[in-house]
């Protein structure tokens, strides 16, 4: 029996419903702490994000159908070492995340369940049950989460985009005067919040990883990446021009809520409901998202024989259903640990330390595709404009992987060495059956 594939319209969901998740309702209110010019930093990280998008895009047709995303384009140009590392690095960033995605879920039903914010018992079975669900519902079908994906990702889209549309029409220009309060140079205002945004960005590679699940790859893989990185691009700057014009950035920079704020100021107190029902459905959205992701990566590994056997058996949809299950058992310890007194600390190293991980596999990628490129077409004209772009990619991977801080990326280090006993593990079991 054929497999039911996702489309261009679920392929788009995975990319938009993945890079909006939680983070974006709070994020306006660390830019204001900077001003208005933080729309300059939004503009820049789009145009990171377009060169990455650019790399991801052309290295899917030349590799069509073949699912893996980073992890498959790394190992094409740089080896079976790089590839592990990626897909490693980026593994753990994805379950990290989701244990990260899955606690916000529970802060924002707690606005409409004050239980939730009191009763720890409460909250985590909450949150255990909410990402058992998603992955039950994974495992009936890349095509089901798809669809879950789309819908999820049409409701979160709209508040935003109507907070930013309806918004134009409230601003108050005298609120752009506040261009730089950060007390630091332009440049380096302009800096900080072109790194802080870029990472609103990271996601715009996710219709590749389910690559052999979509219908005419070559095709679908490009159109739903270029429009999943517009549609959310104008969503965000969009509602970070109207946020920045309704509110003055002194005020918004305090804000608990920038987006319901905005809401209530356009339509009335009853709004900020409706907005804050947007951040669950919004955040139930990535998680799904995600869940799909974390269980294709080690999949495509597993498939090469750089990880376990067991990751990449699928079930009777064709769904890599063991490998999704493990992935969310360490959510659940992660889930754990957040509401364990002495461990929410280490949580939150954790979280931050994964978001280095995944900026590795933007770099990796970028560097392989310079060398695949170069291999298939020799030095041309074209080549000239295409390695071009990777190297703007390759350097907004590094920016953000310095702007993580020196701390983060010594740890980050320590978590990729963690992975080479695994490696060795595996070159030793492939030569064994070779």
């Amino acid at each position: 029996m054929s497999r039911k594939k996702l489309g261009f319209w679920t392929s788009s969901s995975l990319v938009v419903g993945n890079m909006i998740g939680s983070g974006i309702f709070l994020l306006p209110a660390t830019l204001a702490s900077y001003g208005s010019i933080s729309i300059i930093g939004w503009v820049i990280s789009a145009f990171g994000a377009a060169a990455l998008a650019f790399v991801f895009i052309e290295f899917s047709k030349m590799l069509p159908g073949t699912s893996g995303g980073p992890y498959v384009y790394s190992r094409s140009g740089l080896g079976d070492f790089a590839g592990f590392l990626v897909a490693w690095g980026y593994w753990t960033s994805v379950w990290c995340a989701n244990a990260a995605i899955a606690i916000a879920l529970i802060g924002y039903l707690g606005v409409f369940f004050p239980a939730l914010q009191t009763n720890s018992v409460l909250a985590v079975s909450t949150g255990l049950s909410i990402v058992w669900g998603v992955v039950w519902l994974n495992t009936k079908g890349v095509r089901e989460a798809g669809i879950f994906s789309l819908i999820t990702s049409i409701m979160k889209i709209t508040p935003l985009i109507a907070i930013g549309t309806f918004g134009l029409f409230y601003l108050k220009v005298e609120n752009f005067s506040s261009f730089n309060i950060s007390g630091v140079s332009d440049l380096r205002a302009i800096t900080a919040t072109a790194t802080l945004t870029f990472f609103a960005y990271m996601g715009i590679e996710c219709a590749t990883i389910p690559s052999g699940d979509i219908e005419n790859p070559a095709r679908t893989i490009p159109r739903s990446t270029y429009f999943g990185l517009t549609i959310t691009a104008v969503a965000y700057i969009l509602g970070t021009v109207s946020l920045l014009g309704i509110i003055p950035a002194e005020e918004l920079q305090y804000s608990q809520a920038p987006f319901s704020d905005a809401a209530a100021i356009i339509w009335g107190p009853w709004a900020e409901n409706l907005v804050a029902f947007g951040a669950i459905v919004s955040t139930l959205g990535a998680l799904n998202g995600w869940i799909l992701v974390q269980g294709q990566i080690p999949a495509a590994i597993a498939r090469d024989k750089l990880f376990p056997p067991i990751f990449a058996k699928e079930n009777k949809n064709g769904v890599p259903a063991l490998s999704l299950i493990i992935s969310s058992l360490l959510i659940s310890i992660l889930i754990l640990m957040n509401y364990s007194k002495g461990l929410v600390k280490a949580f939150q190293f954790v979280l931050l330390l994964s978001s280095m991980t995944a900026l590795l596999a933007y770099l990796f990628t970028s560097v392989s595709y310079a060398i695949v490129t170069a291999q298939k077409e020799g030095i041309t004209k074209g080549f000239a404009l295409k390695i071009s772009l990777a190297i703007v990619a390759f350097i907004f991977s590094i920016w953000a992987i310095a702007g993580s801080g020196v701390e983060i990326v010594y740890w980050g280090f320590i978590l990729l060495i963690l992975g080479l006993p695994l490696y060795v593990w595996m070159q030793i079991r492939k030569h064994k059956e070779d």
